[in-house]
């Protein structure tokens, strides 16, 4: 096999001879393509793995921790809640619509891969710049895709977030998130039992379409790479639906002994990694594996990424019961192999063996400790004094222009497009966190993704950390205490030593907060290479927690309830307007200080929100983050019944800051005024800053500072700017 052969595949010489060696002889074609996607960054982590071992994985609510399709948490009851994010980045460079689609597809199947029925999909966006026309085209078919694929299986889209940065141009980021609940009896693992289990496809024919998916999400976005359309996958939903219904059938009446997803690098994972597991062999027939398209090589038939394909392993008596929940479901399926006692995976076509593998020399892919330096950027970025700027003389000019700005506007009108429903979304798209009823018990289940690449840009360790204390922030605001996390961690090339200095410090910072705030990591993913034609896209870690609402409890939402309710502000205004909003849309800079966070006090403010909220001494909660204190406030009165606000500071920073900058640990709160004084009491309590800064009413927003006033907007005007739509 000629050295060019491995590196046209993505493999460099000495992995080459690595293979031969594992081999005792030279691989053929077809091994060297099963070689090729098993140890791509996108399948084996061969870059990140040792650093990710530092996250915390495991607690007292962890069913499942990372290395299966996805994590599993207990939320009590006997009911876990399995969760599973997942990229699609330069797919959805190259056909946004089906890429967007088959990533949430894709990542639902990872949760009912597990025995759990599929409750929620989220999405995590980051696209360039809104006027961009190439921008809109992205915005317009990837949520089209996305929202298109959950419409047709009836999953709802209850949340997510989009974020606009010329950082992201020429390379967009798709990060899914879905969330699965399963009973703990039905919970299921990529796993094989017993010499002669049968190995089974279930579901679509295989065909052509991303057999090149795994090679090309582990290599940067190429002129040459942004042409292979063939390397993105096509989902059925239809088919998706009925697949979903047949192996959770088949799971409940104990027919499925393992099972998994044939996603990336498609049935070479699939076999490889089920037999690895198990300490196991197997041995199929490509003859038996059906087909959508005629003359499949070998090659496309393993490294095929069709969707909505299972690979399940079942015991040979219960074959005939496996078929007909399948036949009721209409869903087709092949017997093409068995489980085998020898630890080898052998392929065949017919009698003839075209490939013949140790699970372990697929799975064990090298793994690399890679140089890393600080980025010499930074040097300019964090010295750059944000507060030396000319601050505006028209503050309700800025609130409005940063209302509209296509990061912090509203998305509703793109969470139009979903129209799956479910009777178990008690709080949908709009506040800090979606909730849900879950049957089979009286809690409720709350779920956010999160995640701001410019704090990470300044300082990748402190915007890791504010990763996670965002999102848990947000589960805490709906009255929630957090589970577990499930991280996608999108950065550029990890050969450049300045992107793999961002890649640990983002770890460390979550692997800091996750630790300190007791949530573990339960699933992820890793996407490197994500590079413009300018370089690499901002460190973007992106974290989707789900958290638990106590029996009995209404969740909090961000919207004012009713005139006269008081506002309260937990936690401390300072001028930490670095890395603002305020400062890219109005100075269009990315410079400055990152925010400063106290994980210690992060929690504190955390265990007392949740303390109010079970003692029902709150109204509303809302999470003070991108925009600041004023864009805050402005949301908690247009995200209800319109209801305005009074506020009256009193305090000695620079006016600009106290409206815009984005320090932590912050929540504005409503109740009544007669809980005042115990809010005021159990907050000192925590040694949280508590301090009642106005009131609700009317029909505009009025903030003042000393008796100054700094903005005073109607809230009609001010929704036009924050409600406009995304005209796709």
């Amino acid at each position: 096999m000629k050295k060019s052969m491995a590196e046209e595949m993505g493999l460099t010489q000495a992995e080459y001879e690595m293979i031969k060696k594992l081999l005792k002889r030279e691989p053929n074609y077809t091994e060297l393509g099963m070689f090729s996607a098993m140890w791509s960054e996108h399948c084996s982590y061969k870059n990140s793995k040792k650093v990710l071992k530092l996250l915390p994985t495991s607690g007292k609510h962890v069913l499942q921790g990372p290395g299966e399709n996805s994590g599993v948490v207990d939320m009590g009851d006997s009911i876990g809640v399995a969760i599973k994010i997942e990229s699609h980045n330069h797919p959805s460079a190259i056909e946004p619509y089906q890429a967007a689609a088959t990533g949430g597809g894709g990542c639902l199947r990872d949760i009912f891969t597990m025995g759990a029925r599929p409750v929620a999909l989220l999405g995590s966006i980051r696209l360039g710049e809104l006027v961009k026309s190439r921008t809109k085209f992205l915005l317009k078919n990837i949520s089209k895709g996305f929202v298109d694929y959950a419409n047709k299986v009836d999953i709802p889209v209850v949340g997510g977030e989009i974020y606009f940065d010329r950082s992201y141009e020429g390379n967009p980021l798709v990060n899914a998130f879905t969330v699965g609940v399963l009973k703990h009896k039905d919970m299921v693992k990529a796993r094989a039992k017993g010499k002669n289990s049968l190995v089974v496809i279930v579901g679509r024919a295989t065909g052509r379409d991303g057999v090149e998916g795994a090679a090309m999400a582990s290599a940067g976005l190429t002129e040459d790479a942004s042409k292979k359309s063939s390397a993105v996958a096509i989902g059925d939903p239809k088919m998706g639906r009925v697949l979903r219904e047949a192996c959770l059938e088949l799971i409940s009446k104990g027919l499925v002994i393992g099972m998994q997803d044939m996603g990336a690098a498609g049935l070479t994972c699939s076999t490889s990694e089920i037999a690895y597991k198990s300490g196991l062999g197997m041995e199929i027939d490509l003859l038996k594996v059906p087909r959508s398209e005629k003359k499949m090589t070998p090659y496309e038939i393993m490294l095929s990424e069709s969707q909505e394909r299972m690979l399940v392993i079942i015991s040979p008596k219960d074959l005939r019961a496996i078929g007909i929940v399948l036949n009721k479901w209409k869903v087709p399926s092949s017997v093409i192999g068995k489980v085998i006692s020898e630890k080898i995976l052998r392929i065949k076509e017919s009698d003839k063996v075209v490939a013949e593998i140790p699970p372990a020399a697929l799975v064990e892919a090298p793994v690399y400790d890679r140089k890393y330096k600080k980025p010499a950027y930074l040097n300019s970025v964090n010295l750059v004094k944000s507060l030396a700027i000319k601050p505006p003389k028209d503050f309700s000019g800025v609130m409005l222009k940063i209302l509209n700005s296509a990061t912090i506007r509203s998305k509703q009108s793109l969470y139009r497009m979903s129209k799956a429903s479910s009777d178990h979304v008690e709080v949908g798209p709009g506040s800090d966190s979606a909730v849900l009823s879950v049957p089979g018990t009286r809690k409720k289940l709350a779920i956010t993704v999160d995640g701001n690449s410019t704090y990470c840009l300044l300082d990748p360790y402190l915007g890791g950390q504010i990763a996670v204390a965002e999102a848990a922030r947000n589960l805490v605001a709906s009255g929630a205490a957090p589970l577990g996390i499930t991280d996608g961690l999108n950065f550029g090339n990890p050969y450049n030593e300045g992107v793999y200095w961002q890649f640990r410090q983002s770890v460390l910072g979550i692997t800091k907060a996750a630790r300190s705030l007791g949530i573990p990591v339960v699933s992820g993913n890793v996407s490197f290479n994500n590079e413009n034609p300018k370089g690499s896209v901002d460190p973007t870690p992106i974290i989707g927690m789900v958290g638990v609402i106590k029996e009995g409890r209404k969740p909090l939402t961000q919207d004012f309830k009713s005139p006269r309710d008081v506002i309260v502000l937990l936690g401390q205004n300072k001028e930490e307007l670095g890395g603002s909003e305020y400062l890219k849309v109005v100075h269009n800079k990315k410079s400055g200080r990152c925010p400063s966070i106290d994980i210690n006090l992060e929690k504190r403010l955390h265990k007392l929100v949740l303390v109010l909220s079970e003692k029902r001494l709150l109204l509303s909660a809302h999470d003070c983050s991108e925009g600041g204190l004023a864009v805050a406030l402005a949301e908690s009165c247009l995200s209800g019944k319109h209801i305005g606000a009074s506020i009256s500071l009193n305090s000695n920073i620079a006016d600009v800051a106290l409206l815009f900058s984005e320090t932590q640990s912050r929540m504005i709160v409503s109740c009544k005024s007669a809980n005042v004084k115990k809010i005021a009491a159990l907050a000192k309590k925590s040694s949280i800053p508590c301090q009642v800064i106005g009131f609700a009413g009317g029909k505009k927003i009025v903030i003042s500072n000393k008796g100054r006033t700094l903005i005073d907007i109607g809230l009609d005007k001010m929704s036009k700017s924050w409600q406009e739509d995304f005209e796709l």
